[in-house]
């Protein structure tokens, strides 16, 4: 393992969530008197919870196998692309997300977007077998990742920044 993150929610992402569910455990013991007053919370809370826990389950990975060929890997989610098929390597700032995301993506494109992480990484794909143009991502750690990628795929390690 090269490099490891995962994608989860911020502190600040839980509070929204998680007071919904109070609020509609709340609703619902007051409009059914049948109903135990702590059974609303005993169900609403631990699905916020799942659902929060299940949305910071994303990972991004640079992984060697331990192989005969040694292979290095950049995985995101389920996905995968060996390093060898990596092309130019862009980190896309905040500010620039909303144009990165919006009129200039190519509806092709891998996308792994989590909008409570600020920054985004462009990865060129350069197989020519793959009709997909570049993985779109979301990090917490761009030029870091940027960096290990170029030097994986042994380039001089300069990344573009936008």
């Amino acid at each position: 393992m090269i490099y490891t993150e995962r994608l989860y929610v911020a502190w600040w992402g839980w509070l929204l969530p998680l007071a919904a569910a109070v609020l509609i455990a709340f609703e619902v013991g007051m409009a059914y008197d049948a109903v135990p007053a702590w059974l609303p919370y005993v169900v609403t809370v631990p699905l916020a919870l799942a659902v929060l826990l299940m949305l910071g389950k994303t990972t991004v990975r640079i992984t060697t196998a331990y192989d005969e060929d040694g292979e290095t890997e950049l995985h995101v989610g389920n996905a995968h692309l060996p390093v060898r098929y990596i092309g130019d390597v862009e980190v896309i700032a905040q500010p620039d997300k909303r144009i990165a995301l919006g009129p200039g993506l190519d509806p092709v494109a891998f996308v792994v977007h989590r909008g409570w992480i600020g920054s985004l990484l462009r990865v060129e794909v350069a197989d020519e077998r793959d009709p997909t143009p570049y993985w779109l991502f979301s990090t917490r750690k761009p030029e870091r990742v940027a960096a290990l990628l170029t030097t994986a795929a042994g380039r001089d390690g300069s990344s573009t920044q936008r």
